[in-house]
């Protein structure tokens, strides 16, 4: 089959079409034809190694597809199920072996390129808004780049809990965007430092807590419009990692609560894993939560695609289409 590999770390370049042999479902696993590959700002930390990972290895961690090939001992699944998954490499390719406990089916409605846009963005996003800070009513939090993926999830997401949004893009078409999720307040970060946006509208350090998917940016700044004892939870590195911090910081900062959450230790069993891809589907098929898809590249050229997502160039989710 043909798949994107990379065999040595680097740019968009390191991503390389290339042939490689079939896989086959063994114990515990399915093999899935795939429709749909997702693409998310974690396969850019593993392409450039950041996120280090043996080489050489097929990029991609998301995707959906119909299952082609059941392994021994699998049980739940049948071929020809309509399954999505994420967090388990290998899916910039035509086909890809799956863990089966990892593969969630689709409900009907929900399309193969509708579950691969979802399962890494929306439930990071549940974790963040459900788990990692429970918003309520009465809270008010900021999402950074409220555009992207996770961003127009989040935005949602958190006004369906009930919360104020204050979120900050780079465009007046993101702008838009945004404001169309729910965004209360929407902050084009090109225009005014966002921290002085935030206070001009609801006074002095008025955040209960911060979602920064930003990263190098934004961290410091976001820090300084806490609450005393809000909470920052960072979760991306789309402008590079945040430098080491000291724990005095956060205790001058008010007693400040910071955590790096990721979607791993919040699907750590498929009791949860279920809940929270159920929770998405189901609010997708009664119209409270939309999920923009903002761009489809041929899976050929996933190169253009890594370009046009670091190059802050995508709204929404971004798929790659194996058929295309």
């Amino acid at each position: 089959m043909q798949a994107i590999q990379v065999t040595e770390p680097g740019g968009p370049e390191a991503l390389v079409w290339t042939e490689v042999d079939d896989p086959v479902a063994d114990a515990g696993t399915v093999v899935v034809e795939l429709e749909a590959s997702g693409v998310n700002y974690i396969d850019t930390y593993h392409r450039s190694g950041l996120y280090p990972k043996p080489l050489p290895f097929i990029a991609g961690v998301e995707g959906a597809g119909t299952v082609a090939e059941i392994g021994d001992g699998v049980v739940g699944l049948a071929v020809g199920d309509r399954v999505a998954w994420t967090s388990h490499t290998g899916t910039y390719a035509h086909k890809a072996r799956v863990p089966a406990a990892a593969a969630i089916v689709l409900p009907e409605g929900i399309s193969t390129e509708l579950g691969a846009a979802t399962m890494l963005q929306g439930m990071t996003a549940h974790f963040l808004a459900c788990s990692t800070f429970p918003l309520e009513p009465g809270h008010r939090c900021l999402i950074h780049a409220g555009a992207g993926g996770v961003g127009l999830l989040l935005i949602q997401i958190a006004k369906l809990r009930g919360a104020e949004v204050f979120t900050t893009v780079g465009s007046q078409e993101k702008v838009e965007l945004a404001t169309g999720a729910g965004a209360d307040h929407v902050i084009n970060y090109r225009d005014e430092d966002f921290g002085d946006a935030v206070e001009r509208i609801a006074g002095p350090r008025p955040l209960d807590v911060v979602f920064d998917g930003v990263g190098a940016d934004t961290f410091e700044r976001g820090l300084e419009v806490l609450r005393p004892r809000g909470t920052m939870a960072t979760f991306g590195n789309a402008s590079g990692p945040v430098p080491p911090l000291a724990p005095l910081r956060l205790s001058t900062g008010g007693s400040l609560f910071l955590t790096r959450p990721t979607l791993a230790h919040h699907t750590l069993t498929r009791d949860e894993l279920e809940g929270r891809a159920g929770d998405l589907f189901g609010w997708i098929a009664d119209g409270r939560l939309d999920v923009r898809i903002g761009a489809r590249f041929a899976l050929s050229d996933a190169r253009s695609a890594h370009e046009a997502l670091q190059g802050r160039a995508t709204t929404g989710k971004v798929l790659l289409i194996p058929s295309a």
